[in-house]
């Protein structure tokens, strides 16, 4: 057997081994207890994209989860801004972060608006790792020590689904281990978020109908099965809430060109919004309307952390098999 032939044969078995713990790791109802989160934001993928394409780990997700297929996104559908809801729990006009911010401007400032991450922390003291693929969200996450921020951006073209997954391989396993990671955080983070954007750059660049654009569908999937797996690997997976979700859909026509005067594309506001693991009902379909804003404030709940604040994120009660036990560290009542 030549070595051609060999590292194949390899390759296959490897991604095999993956799918396979995959597979065979899924929570069980009777594992409630929710201390991780993972929340994975995808763009230019909609739930017509997911059935269509060779999205397996997706599909078992959406099938087998609590998911709304629908879901919303802000309008129009621009990237940074749906970002900036996400992580605020706020609408564009209350956050400010507009078309503008699709250009990244060095002189300005950081995002006004406390995030999703801010409230981790007050409330509980939750560490969030942060693992994007576009520079422009540098200025959604103001440094903080409670904030791992690592970037594999646009700027380096190697830098693709598969690479971020290294990078995250790479942090869990420094994050474990005795010296810690950063020599203060000793275990899994409460909340890992992994922003994937291959889908959409493939579309830009060859179209919605194009072969890239199927394969980068595929390459998402498979890249989030591959964290599934580290999880399982750490034996963590069990006590995780793992959230999937958009920022933009997939656009409409051949191409993916931009137009129209803000530089938009054909982009669709729905989006998929799909959540699985620990103390998530299983074949359960949303029935409340579901905004991308919503997501903040679902990732609290499920920790069982609770803030007051004036963002208009809601928490998703439905998805849940029982009431999250509440925990506090008293920080809250300073707002009452």
């Amino acid at each position: 057997m030549n070595n051609s032939l060999s590292f194949r044969l390899a390759s296959v078995l490897g991604l095999g081994m993956v799918l396979l713990s995959f597979w065979l790791v899924l929570p069980s109802p009777a594992w409630a207890t929710t201390n991780h989160v993972l929340l994975f934001v995808l763009e230019g993928v909609n739930n017509e994209a997911i059935e269509a394409h060779d999205m397996p780990i997706l599909k078992k997700m959406a099938k087998e989860g609590a998911a709304k297929l629908d879901a919303q996104s802000v309008s129009p559908p621009l990237t940074v801004p749906a970002m900036a809801t996400l992580l605020t729990g706020e609408p564009v006009a209350r956050h400010r972060v507009n078309a503008d911010w699709e250009t990244y401007d060095f002189s300005r400032s950081f995002l006004r608006s406390p995030t999703l991450f801010d409230y981790l922390d007050l409330a509980g003291g939750v560490d969030t790792a942060l693992f994007i693929m576009d520079e422009r969200f540098y200025q959604l996450s103001r440094p903080e020590i409670y904030v791992d921020l690592q970037t594999c951006g646009k700027s380096k073209p190697q830098c693709n689904p598969g690479t971020v997954v290294g990078y995250i391989d790479d942090y869990l396993t420094k994050v474990v281990s005795q010296g810690g990671y950063g020599f203060r955080l000793f275990e899994v983070p409460g909340l890992l978020v992994m922003h994937v954007p291959a889908p959409m750059d493939a579309a830009l660049k060859r179209g919605w109908d194009s072969p890239a654009y199927s394969k980068a569908l595929s390459a998402t999937d498979k890249a989030i099965g591959d964290v599934l797996a580290l999880y399982s690997r750490h034996e963590v997976l069990d006590k995780t809430m793992v959230i999937v979700t958009g920022l933009n859909g997939q656009g409409s026509g051949a191409n993916g060109q931009k137009n129209g005067s803000l530089g938009t594309t054909n982009l669709g506001m729905s989006v998929p919004w799909i959540a699985w693991g620990a103390n998530i009902k299983s074949g359960h379909r949303i029935v409340a309307p579901v905004s991308i804003m919503d997501t903040g404030a679902t990732v609290m709940e499920a920790l069982g952390l609770e803030t007051h604040t004036e963002w208009e994120s809601k928490a998703l009660n439905e998805i849940f098999i029982k009431t999250p036990e509440r925990k506090t560290t008293g920080n809250e009542s300073f707002a009452r």
